[in-house]
């Protein structure tokens, strides 16, 4: 908030009666028809049937004012009937044959059961409601050595900010000064914190614990990975299920079928089975009560947010319930192999140096050259080195790049290579410590010889390493009798050990992006429903054909906006989970369904044989449409 807006505010409060109950407006009605009912029924008691008459009037109005008018404006923009009308005409029916407290009693529980509905609604916007709390409104912008407080929505890309310990950090950027401890659980949902120090990668709404730190912003406000989260979930919540697409549709058709069949109650028992004409009409209403579809219009949607907000506490973003009702259905999932099933970085696996040369010196200068270089392989034994190797790499006093072989060098006076086989003498690095090269490439390593003086000094092997969940989660997958395949642009033999590594049943090596698509469509012809993982921008044609796409959530932004669901901590066993909580919200949802159906079908058949009371007619019907909505909040929990 601007120091301005600070002002203007300052001694209001911060926010108003009247918005602080309206999340509750329903339940205080709800309430206050309970009071009016149990005065009416007291004064009823007591011999004041006129004032019986208000009271019940009262519980009317006040407990179905919210359902009558949300059910007269759905009727007037969808042009039909709907289960609040139905309410209406039902509890409008027992008025008029004097059946007030039982006539009120229906608006009071369909008032609670209403209550309940925005009950779970909120539960579930919850997660969301905090995460917006997260972002913070304002940052500490450093201009030329200057300090100042500025909004949030005003940095731009570039800008410094310093974020000191016990602050919200309030945009995406890079590191740029200090070492601290952040806590991303708002972001991937793991609580251990993460060390970070120059130019690693920081995110908007994270908790930076321990040391000050300087931040170069790297995106808006309004592209941050925070925001991106908020409105994914804000998406899903919108967006429903084919399930809920079917309910609301059949809704209108059943509403329909009620009235005519209430229509047809009131007058043919009266002619054909000798009913008293108030017996036919009270057992009209009763039907009308009983037959109303509440229950089964409440089985999926509180069950559908239910699961979704469980997801994204958990770091499993899913952007609608369309997609979390699919995942349930997943016969076969296609992985891409870099940065998906792998750590997508080369990792230093092996060294092996000359008996006649020092490692540690003959790996610091083989670093000081490669730290000249860009080359991902340059910049991996950079790194392996200086986390091995406490001394400070020198500059070489010539250095020459030869393109697609690897880089010539002097230092001290020695003439160095370092490169690909065919660089150093093919024959000579195949033989290198007895002919284990060959092993390691078959490994899927890649392999890097160090040359010295024209004396093969070392060999350096690296590997873009399988990440330490993979295995668990493939194996997972497969207990879930789901077929797994890896996808790369990988040589046949790499693609193959890391296959081997991974435990997937099937790979496809040197695959371009469309090969992808092509692969996967052969995959739909065999499979029902299958999924992609991946990460990259060349993954987004694949993650738009499956099925289910499912983004890494450190990958590309494109990979995240193709996507049907989001990883926030690349944590693959979360499949596992987000399979398994669809199987859950399907299975709650059928639950639901048959259990509205059959106490529909035990009431309206009770209710024909003359067995069943309004007042029992209204329980059995609220009631199962409260126990539906409770049995769905279950998917709030783990």
């Amino acid at each position: 908030m601007s120091t301005d807006a600070k002002r203007l505010t300052k001694g209001l409060p911060k926010v108003g009666f009247i918005e602080k109950i309206k999340p509750h407006a329903e339940l205080i009605a709800a309430g206050l028809s309970g009071v009016f009912i149990a005065a009416g029924w007291i004064t009823d008691k007591m011999g004041d049937q006129v004032a019986s008459i208000v009271f019940y009037l009262l519980a009317f109005v006040i407990g179905g004012f919210a359902k009558a008018k949300e059910g007269i404006e759905a009727t007037y923009e969808n042009k039909q009937l709907n289960v609040e009308m139905l309410m209406v005409f039902a509890a409008i029916g027992s008025a008029i044959i004097g059946y007030w407290t039982e006539g009120a009693i229906l608006i009071f529980i369909f008032a609670v059961s209403g209550a309940l509905e925005i009950y779970t609604m909120n539960k579930s916007h919850k997660e969301i409601s905090s995460l917006m709390k997260l972002q913070p409104e304002e940052a500490l912008l450093i201009n030329n050595g200057i300090e100042r407080h500025v909004p949030v929505s005003e940095l731009k890309v570039g800008d410094q900010i310093l974020v000191k310990p016990g602050e919200r950090i309030p945009s995406d950027g890079v590191i740029k000064n200090g070492y601290t401890n952040i806590d991303e659980a708002a972001i991937t949902g793991e609580s251990m914190p993460v060390s970070k120090g120059l130019d690693k990668e920081v995110f908007a709404g994270t908790v930076n614990l321990t040391g000050a730190i300087t931040v170069q912003t790297t995106k808006e406000s309004n592209e941050t990975l925070f925001h991106k989260i908020i409105e994914l979930v804000q998406s899903a919540q919108s967006e429903k299920s084919p399930s809920q697409l079917f309910i609301e549709r059949f809704e209108g058709t059943y509403v329909k079928t009620v009235l005519a069949v209430v229509l047809l109650m009131m007058f043919l028992p009266y002619f054909l089975l000798d009913w008293s004409w108030n017996e036919s009409f009270y057992r009209a209403m009763i039907l009308l009560v009983v037959a109303s579809p509440c229950a089964l219009v409440a089985s999926i949607m509180p069950a559908t947010l239910s699961a979704i907000s469980n997801g994204a506490k958990r770091g499993i973003l899913v952007k609608g319930g369309v997609h979390l009702e699919n995942l349930s259905h997943v016969e076969a999932i296609a992985f891409d192999k870099t940065g998906t099933l792998t750590k997508g970085k080369p990792e230093v696996t092996e060294i092996i140096v000359n008996e006649n040369f020092d490692k540690m010196e003959l790996l610091w200068k083989t670093a000081s050259i490669e730290n000249q270089s860009n080359h991902p392989l340059a910049q991996s034994i950079v790194k392996y080195v200086k986390e091995n190797i406490n001394r400070d790499l020198v500059h070489p006093e010539h250095l020459e790049d030869v393109s697609g072989w690897g880089v010539k060098a002097e230092i001290n006076g020695e003439q160095w290579k370092i490169g690909k086989a065919d660089f150093v003498g093919k024959e000579a690095a195949l033989s290198f410590a007895a002919g284990k090269a060959a092993d390691l490439a078959s490994q899927g390593n890649t392999l890097v010889f160090v040359q010295v003086n024209d004396c093969l000094a070392a060999m350096i092997a690296l590997k873009d390493v399988v990440r330490q969940e993979t295995k668990l989660a493939i194996d997972h997958l497969k207990q879930q009798g789901i077929y797994t395949v890896m996808l790369t642009g990988d040589s046949e033999k790499t693609a193959s050990a890391i296959a081997e590594e991974s435990h997937v049943n099937q790979f496809f090596a040197e695959c371009l992006p469309e090969e992808k698509v092509e692969q996967l469509k052969k995959l739909k012809e065999k499979y029902k429903t299958i999924a992609m993982v991946g990460d990259g921008i060349n993954d987004a044609p694949a993650l738009a054909i499956a099925n289910v796409g499912i983004a890494m959530g450190e990958g590309s932004d494109v990979a995240l906006e193709t996507a049907d669901v989001v990883l926030m901590k690349n944590d693959l066993p979360r499949i596992a989970e987000a399979i398994h909580l669809s199987k859950r919200m399907n299975r709650i949802i059928k639950q639901n369904v048959i259990f509205s159906i059959t106490v529909i079908m035990i009431l309206i058949s009770s209710n024909f044989f003359q067995l069943l009371d309004l007042p029992f007619g209204v329980i059995g019907h609220e009631g199962s449409t409260i126990l539906v909505i409770l049995n769905s909040l279950r998917l709030l929990k783990n």
